[in-house]
Formats: C-alpha cells, sequence, structure tokens
C-alpha cells in the first residue's frame, strides 16, 4: 500500500498547476492489446485533449504496480487512485453476484453480449457503489475468452479429465461440470504452466494467446468461448466523482462512451477472426506473422451440451452462492435478453 502511494506522489509532482483535474488512473494488462490499442491512447492522449486542458492523467497499470489482481477495485474503494479498470471477474471473491455479469456460452456475437452487457449495468452499478464505493465509466469485452490446450483435442468432450486454466470463477465451474478440473493460474503464470504440465489448457481470449506467446507453448486452439467475454470495468472512486465539476463529469462520461467504450465494441465482433487466423494460420493475420496451431471449431453437439451444463448446474450455482435477489435481478435483466432463466424457488 506505501509503495502505491509513493508511486501516485511522485507522478503528481509533475502534473500541471492546480486550475487543472488531474486523475490517477489504473489501467488493466500492459501488454495486452486492450490497453495498448485503446486504454493508453483514450487517457493520456484523447480525453485530455477533449478537455482542452481541463483534466490531466498520470496513468499505469496494475501489473506494472506489481498489484495482485483482486486488489485493484479494494485500493479504488479506498482512493489510493482516482479511475481503475480491469476483468470484473478478478473481483468475484468480494462480490459474487458480480459473476453475473459473464456468463459463459450465452453470447456468441458481439452484439448480443453488448445487449447482455447493457442489461446487467444497472446491477452492476448497484454492486460497485456497494461493494467498492465506486461510480462505473464503461464496461468493454476482451474477445471472446477459448481454449488453447497443450494436448490432442477434437470436440468439448475431450477436455474431460484435462487440467484447464480457467478465466473466471463461472468458467472454473463450468469446466468442473463438464469433468474437467478447473485451475486457478495467473495470467502472467500460464505460459509456464502449460509448459511444465501443471495444465494441459488454459482459457484467455485468442489475440491476448497471440499477444502473450501461448502458440508456442500449446497445439490446439478450441474457438467455442468457454469463458465468455471476460468484461473489463471501468470505474472511479465516488468521492472523486461526487468532487469533480459537473462540467468535467459530463465531459467524461461522454467522451468515454463515444470514443473509448464504442471503439472496444466495434472492434470486439471481427477480432476473434483475426485472432484465430493469427495463431492457426486459417486466414490472413492483421497483427503479425501466423502460427501454425490446430484450429478446433465447436459442433452443434458440444454447443448442446455446453449450453445443457451452464443452464442446469453452473446457473444454479451461481444463484444460490449469490443469493435469490440477485438471481431473481439477472433473469428480469440478462436473462431476458438471451433468452435463459435461472430457477429461483
Amino acid at each position: 500500500m506505501k509503495k502505491l502511494f509513493i508511486a501516485f506522489a511522485a507522478a503528481a509532482a509533475f502534473t500541471p498547476p492546480a486550475a487543472a483535474e488531474t486523475l490517477s488512473v489504473v489501467g488493466s494488462w500492459s501488454g495486452l492489446p486492450l490497453h495498448k490499442q485503446y486504454e493508453k491512447p483514450f487517457w493520456e492522449e484523447t480525453l485530455p485533449k477533449a478537455a482542452g486542458g481541463k483534466l490531466t492523467v498520470t496513468m499505469t497499470t496494475h501489473d506494472q504496480m506489481g498489484m495482485g489482481v483482486g486488489d485493484v477495485y479494494r485500493l479504488l474503494g479506498r482512493g489510493v487512485y482516482d479511475v481503475a479498470m480491469t476483468v470484473a471477474d478478478y473481483a468475484v471473491a468480494d462480490a459474487p453476484e458480480l459473476e453475473g455479469l459473464d456468463v459463459p456460452l450465452i453470447a456468441l456475437t458481439a452484439d448480443k453480449e453488448r445487449a447482455a452487457v447493457e442489461a446487467a449495468r444497472p446491477m452492476v452499478a448497484d454492486i460497485y457503489k456497494t461493494r467498492f464505493n465506486s461510480h462505473v465509466l464503461a464496461i468493454v469485452p476482451y474477445p471472446p475468452q477459448v481454449v488453447f490446450c497443450n494436448k490432442k483435442i477434437a470436440s468439448l468432450r475431450d477436455l474431460k479429465g484435462l487440467k484447464i486454466r480457467a478465466s473466471g470463477r463461472m468458467t472454473a465451474k463450468f469446466l468442473d461440470a463438464l469433468g474437467a478440473e478447473g485451475v486457478n493460474v495467473a495470467f502472467s503464470e500460464v505460459t509456464g504452466a502449460l509448459q511444465k504440465g501443471v495444465v494441459d489448457c488454459a482459457v484467455t481470449g485468442a489475440g491476448s494467446g497471440y499477444s502473450a506467446g501461448w502458440w508456442e507453448v500449446s497445439t490446439h486452439l478450441l474457438t467455442l468461448p468457454l469463458g465468455g467475454w471476460d468484461p473489463v470495468v471501468v470505474a472511479i472512486n465516488a468521492d472523486k466523482w461526487k468532487r469533480l465539476d459537473p462540467a468535467v463529469q459530463r465531459l467524461l462520461a461522454t467522451e468515454i462512451k463515444t470514443t473509448f467504450e464504442d471503439a472496444v465494441w466495434a472492434a470486439a465482433e471481427g477480432a476473434l477472426r483475426n485472432d484465430a487466423a493469427c495463431l492457426t494460420g486459417s486466414g490472413h493475420c492483421a497483427s503479425g506473422p501466423s502460427r501454425s496451431m490446430v484450429l478446433v471449431q465447436a459442433t452443434d453437439a458440444d454447443m448442446a451440451e455446453a449450453r445443457t451444463i451452464l443452464e442446469t448446474k453452473v446457473l444454479p450455482d451461481w444463484a444460490s452462492r449469490a443469493g435469490k435477489e440477485w438471481a431473481e435481478r439477472w433473469n428480469n435483466t440478462v436473462g431476458t435478453v438471451v433468452g435463459v432463466s435461472i430457477p429461483t424457488n
């Protein structure tokens, strides 16, 4: 904690005069496309320019600071920094009801996923206000969370009996129900875990796996989105938000939607096609050299089995942990959009 305060105190020493409002911002994974292509340009260039000198930003990321991902929103609520963004699933130990934001397999397109996220947004806003003393500014997706395996697989059923790094708690529950073993491994440690056989497979976005070099330690890519879309929640400390001038609040809310949130969603639909092509050589790769993983596409039987597990085991399990009130809210919002209902009796 002391190191975090020192880091931001040092950054503040180089900020402009008091006339400009300054935001200290902690971004998500520094090496991944979401941060490099969208977060960093928005906070360091687009927003200050739009503010015309009325708003400046000092930015780092949680991995650059050596923070545990579970601490990102806890420290935000305490006012250690002003704005934070990371995968919502990293916070479910503090807020199990937040798992309802990212349910595997309910949305197979970006449009469907955005509709589900928008339906969930009032729930998410309440969770962040109550649990983390913060105000939600935006929710953006990573691309669909798919499966990298260092074992030969040809279908969903081939995952049974394997040790698999899950991208979130609900994904881990799904893998356990499938007959695999969900294993908790930090993203930064996955390459070594695959190489050493600690896990047989790992779930993440195809683009994230491409950027992190998972293709060097895995052979097969199953494009079924077992891990959902790993939404990233961008939130600002509630006390800081209240202190901002209303004009600055309006500017920030408008800019983050139109030049950050909308841009990330617009890119999400084509990302899996491009990233799968980059990993397998099965098409044009716009991101760099193509690799040679084996592409494994889900069958109708895979989809049917996965949906049955989700509706009969995974969602009821979440409802029992989150509570009847949250399950009913989910049914009346997200569930209505995606055509799924959790029994609450």
